[in-house]
């Protein structure tokens, strides 16, 4: 699925000829980050109340991050720099990779693996 998402973001590009909508391929890089930095590479601090100065930070940087890739191809769009098609396929490209991090993290949940 992640596979699919990287092809979709390079093809967003290639189709339309600019590569102006790779820049959200920056924040797929910075989503992960948090987690690795602050909560030990495990997503199960995301969905715990328990909080403290690192962990806030950490879901603060995620939510940021997230909301940053969505963003950008808006963006980009309204300043007329992408194609209102490039930009769906963005978004398409951002839901499949949402996707993936969910399976990922139900994944990591499950502790019979």
């Amino acid at each position: 699925m992640f596979s699919a998402s990287i092809l979709l973001q390079i093809l967003a590009c290639a189709v339309y000829n600019n590569w102006w909508p790779m820049l959200s391929a920056l924040m797929y890089v910075l989503v992960p980050m948090p987690c690795l930095f602050f909560g030990g590479g495990s997503t199960q601090f995301l969905t715990s109340r328990d909080g403290g100065g690192w962990i806030d930070a950490a879901k603060f940087l995620t939510g940021a991050s997230a909301v940053g890739s969505m963003a950008i191809p808006i963006i980009l769009r309204h300043a007329q720099m992408i194609q209102t098609g490039a930009m769906l396929i963005e978004f398409t490209s951002f839901f499949i990779f949402v996707c993936t991090v969910m399976c990922f993290h139900r994944a990591s949940l499950e502790d019979d693996w």
